[in-house]
């Protein structure tokens, strides 16, 4: 599973391909130069519990931690995940 990145300096998105199908997304909208809210994460049906929706929200984490950035996460999965997660709530503003 590769994970890539796009970015438009307003909005963006984490995408997990599987041989060039998109399994998995999580979109995201800058807010200010430092932080960033969740939105949004979808998995293809086809790749249901398989964890990629995890995947990509430790890909948006490691992008903050990297970058010194907060995280809103506004989407309810990734709220989720936060809320069980104490070791990722260091990005969370």
């Amino acid at each position: 599973m590769e994970i890539i990145q796009e970015d438009d300096g307003k909005k963006g998105a984490f995408k997990a391909l599987s041989n060039e199908t998109v399994a998995g997304e999580m979109t995201y909208v800058w807010a200010g130069d430092t932080k960033f809210i969740i939105d949004h994460t979808e998995v293809d049906p086809a790749f249901a519990g398989k964890g990629i929706g995890r995947q990509l929200l430790m890909r948006a984490v490691a992008f903050a931690r990297d970058r010194q950035l907060k995280i809103m996460p506004l989407c309810p999965f990734a709220r989720s995940v936060f809320e069980k997660t104490k070791e990722i709530r260091d990005v969370l503003f």
